[in-house]
């Protein structure tokens, strides 16, 4: 009797597993479907031009005092003359914030001899933000004349780059779907359809441009000339393919 409950059991054990296998044949998953077909998986980009209408720019005073506490008195008093330079100039006190403060000992080295302390040096620096850039070389000249002997890069970006973006995301989807065409042409096949689309990449901002140290303003404007920025954008796409 035992022999014969066991038996029916695995006898309704191996119905079960049939009967699913059997319903798994007639009715594949979609990510079986999917193995099955014939696929393009793609990669495409696209670009736009686009003037930029804001800058950013890195500034500062470095002083140089047989003391710690002079260098950072110096420091301080030319620095104050460098802000109150950048208000007057327009550059609202949001797009102002201090990016790098420090204070070192300056050494001498004689051959044969231990350093010999010769004072320190105090340096202060700020990023700025100008949203105005008729106004960049301005600014960088009144900061200049106000104290500021450093002057390290620029970079140029958009304050909002959304239309941008939206142009490339066009061109992008454009160039994929071109791509795809012609893999199904030259293997035969047709486009079915677009299985699924995903996007990376973004605005390619300029690089940072070097600008030398300054010591003195120059009678003459700083020009600056911000070009135009590249805005990029990635798609990637899998396509199905039917004959």
């Amino acid at each position: 009797m035992k022999t014969f409950l066991r038996a029916g059991a695995l006898g309704l054990a191996l119905a079960g597993a049939t009967i699913g296998a059997a319903r798994a044949d007639a009715a594949p998953s979609a990510a079986e479907s999917l193995f099955r077909a014939t696929t393009l998986n793609l990669a495409a980009y696209g670009e736009t031009q686009v003037a930029p209408d804001m800058a950013s720019i890195s500034l500062g005073v470095t002083t140089q005092a047989r003391t710690a506490g002079q260098a950072l008195s110096d420091n301080a008093a030319r620095m104050a003359q460098v802000m109150a330079a950048l208000k007057a100039a327009g550059i609202a006190a949001k797009d102002i914030h201090t990016s790098g403060l420090n204070l070192n000992a300056q050494y001498a080295y004689d051959q044969g001899q231990a350093p010999r302390l010769t004072g320190y040096q105090a340096a202060n620096q700020v990023s700025i933000t100008v949203r105005d850039l008729s106004r960049l070389g301005a600014a960088v000249d009144a900061t200049v004349g106000a104290g500021a002997n450093q002057v390290n890069g620029i970079s140029f970006g958009l304050a909002d780059p959304t239309a941008a973006e939206n142009a490339a995301r066009e061109s992008a989807v454009r160039a994929l779907q071109a791509k795809a065409d012609l893999y199904a042409r030259a293997t035969g096949y047709r486009v079915s359809r677009l299985v699924s689309l995903s996007e990376g990449g973004g605005e390619a901002p300029r690089a940072p441009v070097p600008m030398m140290a300054m010591a003195r303003m120059q009678k003459a404007e700083t020009a600056v000339s911000p070009g135009e920025l590249t805005v990029r954008v990635d798609v990637n796409g899998l396509y199905e393919l039917a004959r």
